[in-house]
């Protein structure tokens, strides 16, 4: 288990290193789990050795969220003062990621239902 909560915070140590190298806007444990997505696919076999370490990670990946609710909690005042921004900004953001999730579905199945038809025969 040792081993693999090793390999788990070397690869988020090389998303965090090449985030702040490359001046990247994505955080780096999320470059760090696009490398462990990156390595599983590479290796089949790491999942058995990974999965020890993980299970118990994500069993309790609830507890990652206590931090954000402290934050939230200790700027409750500055969120009132905000709510109106903050809620045109949540209504706006959700709108947009509904639109551009529905445009791409449509996307996909015109081009779905190209490839899918049968060549038309002109005489």
């Amino acid at each position: 288990m040792l081993t693999a909560i090793t390999g788990l915070l070397v690869l988020q140590l090389a998303g965090e290193a090449v985030v702040r190298a490359l001046s990247l806007p994505v955080p780096g444990p999320v470059l760090g789990l696009v490398f462990m997505l990156l390595a599983l696919r590479a290796s089949p076999g790491l999942k058995a050795r990974v999965q020890p370490a993980a299970q118990p990670l994500l069993a309790h990946l609830s507890l990652l969220f206590v931090p954000a609710g402290t934050g939230v909690m200790l700027h409750w005042q500055r969120l009132g003062d905000e709510a109106l921004a903050i809620g045109v900004a949540l209504v706006l953001s959700t709108w947009v990621g509904m639109a551009v999730t529905a445009w791409t579905v449509v996307a996909l199945c015109r081009r779905r239902e190209a490839t899918d038809a049968p060549p038309h025969d002109t005489p």
